[in-house]
């Protein structure tokens, strides 16, 4: 039976092995994706500068101020609308999704389909 950490220590070579491939540039940042129980995290990176343009978390203010769970399907909905809301503000529309090693499902698919219906390209 897997322990928790080495659930993570799979998660990260999965994370690894997709990072050879998927890159942001300033034309298509990449949109990662980090998860724990109690959190959801969303950020745009370009990779080519190596710097966050926009970032989200289920702890930043906007989304404390409209709910109290960051656990959970609903929150992840938010999120993906947020960072979203922001992308867009800075003027980035496409971006690419890095799903951070974890299986696209749950709360991760929700951020992205939210993302998505929010307007951003991937």
């Amino acid at each position: 039976m897997f322990r928790i950490d080495d659930k993570n220590k799979l998660r990260k070579k999965r994370h690894l092995r997709v990072r050879k491939t998927v890159h942001g540039d300033a034309l298509r940042p990449r949109l990662n994706v980090f998860r724990s129980t109690r959190h959801i995290y969303a950020q745009v990176i370009d990779d080519s500068l190596g710097r966050t343009l926009v970032s989200v978390s289920t702890m930043s203010p906007e989304f404390t101020s409209t709910s109290k769970s960051g656990g959970n399907i609903e929150a992840a909905k938010l999120i993906g609308r947020l960072i979203a809301e922001k992308a867009l503000e800075a003027g980035i529309k496409q971006v690419v999704f890095d799903r951070g090693g974890y299986l696209y499902h749950g709360r991760v698919a929700a951020l992205a389909t939210a993302a998505r219906e929010a307007g951003l390209e991937f």
